[in-house]
């Protein structure tokens, strides 16, 4: 892969490949799930430290084979056992909960795809009647059996007790010098147990990563599957190659997405959304009718109905906006609650502060909520309007009603109905001279 980071904690739609494995088979209600880890000095455990995974370490690498028996200890023997790969993400619940079901009627379960270039992959060769015999890799087929483009996924189940009678005798007399967990189905065969194979339906499922040159192709791949889901969920994309969904985005009717935006975490956009070129959206919940302009950046923020946000709009997390609310160009809100038709249209900052309903906030308010050690809650009451240019140095309370006249610096609590502003003198002197150059 060319990077410091194992390959299987590669991202792929902004999670690691072996969280969309562990996903996956989360996903089938396993009595346990074990990862065969090599010698990555515990980085996969720190990064996925739930107590339901088991851990197995096979170090050296000596094959799939070897992989498996590192595992079987861990997992109940009175089961089958599913094999899966942890850079192989893409294969789907239901097709696997078909391979799981053949191996619980005791036969030896495979996967696999027909592909128009096979490459690498272990072969598919069947007898005569259609059964298969064998998987042989590629490195020890013939010239006939590379001709084969029915291929091996690497996924497999079986009744654990069969895995564990076949491993006895899988050697490593191949060209690898491994001990390969597709010599099972030879075994199989020869003691009568039945193989059957369970034909995916997409290539996709198929794929695997050894390279970045991998990783993108798929990462492609999935992002386009999540765009038809979307259009066939009766979701607007002005193009359908150009999105990245890196979680769950789930749409109401008439949601509307143009180009290049990102979702990353849990979105919920409600009826009639729009969101304009450039957006990125974490863990956002947006209400029915709301407008998010371009290039408008938020993050863990619950967003009402009707809202108008944008376009270079952040709204940072813990934020929550009721209805009607506008927030436009070049506005930061952080960890604030503004109420109902409440609105900051131009070049503010907002932060830590609770504003109520009906406030206008003017062009180039900022609250000043950082003393150097501590931050401070702003409050803006209800029907207050903040003139421009103004700063409300925290903790401070603007009461309901009151007016601040632009460019006033309010560090004291301004009473309701009041006029707040700061003395000023202005002088026009009529002998002035603009300097001229010399």
């Amino acid at each position: 892969m060319g990077s410091a980071l194992p390959k299987v904690l590669q991202p792929l739609a902004g999670r690691p490949l072996l969280a969309h494995v562990i996903a996956t088979a989360r996903s089938l209600e396993p009595r346990a799930v074990c990862v065969v880890h090599g010698g990555d000095d515990g980085v996969l455990q720190r990064r996925f430290p739930e107590a339901d995974l088991q851990w197995a370490k096979q170090e050296p690498p000596a094959g799939t084979a070897d992989a498996l028996k590192c595992a079987l200890p861990m997992l109940p023997e009175d089961g089958v056992t599913l094999v899966l790969f942890g850079a192989d993400p893409l294969a789907r619940p239901d097709t696997l909960r078909e391979v799981v079901r053949r191996a619980q009627q005791g036969a030896l379960s495979l996967l696999t795809v027909e592909l128009e270039d096979p490459a690498a992959y272990g072969r598919i060769v069947r007898d005569s009647v259609g059964k298969v015999r064998a998987i042989v890799e590629y490195k020890d087929a013939t010239t006939a059996q590379r001709a084969i483009r029915e291929i091996n996924t690497g996924v497999m189940a079986a009744p654990t007790v069969a895995f564990k009678r076949w491993l006895k005798q899988i050697d490593n007399r191949n060209a690898s010098g491994e001990y390969y967990l597709t010599d099972s189905v030879a075994l199989a065969v020869k003691e009568g147990t039945t193989v059957e194979a369970t034909r995916s339906g997409s290539a996709m499922e198929s794929l695997g990563v050894n390279s970045q040159r991998d990783l993108a192709q798929l990462e492609r791949l999935y992002q386009r599957a999540q765009a038809d889901a979307l259009l066939d969920a009766g979701v607007r994309l002005a193009d359908p190659a150009r999105i990245d969904v890196r979680g769950d985005l789930s749409c109401g009717k008439d949601v509307s997405i143009d180009i290049g935006c990102i979702f990353e975490g849990a979105v919920r956009l409600g009826d009639k959304v729009s969101i304009g070129a450039h957006c990125l959206l974490r863990n956002v919940d947006a209400g029915p009718g709301t407008a998010i302009a371009p290039f408008s950046h938020l993050e863990d923020t619950r967003i009402g109905a009707r809202c108008r946000i944008g376009p270079y709009a952040r709204i940072r997390p813990a934020s929550v906006l009721a209805d009607e609310v506008h927030i436009g160009n070049f506005v930061e809100v952080k960890a604030s609650t503004i109420g109902f038709r409440s609105k900051a249209n131009h070049l503010s900052y907002v932060g830590d502060t609770m504003v109520g309903r009906d406030v206008n906030i003017g062009a180039g308010t900022i609250t000043c909520n950082y003393d150097g050690v501590n931050k401070h809650r702003t409050i803006i009451e209800d029907d207050v309007q903040i003139g421009s240019d103004t700063q409300l140095v925290a903790p401070v309370t603007v009461g309901r009603g009151a007016t601040v006249g632009a460019g006033t610096t309010v560090w004291k609590d301004v009473p309701g109905g009041s006029l707040a502003l700061n003395s000023k003198t202005q002088i026009a002197r009529g002998d002035w001279k603009r300097p001229t150059k010399g």
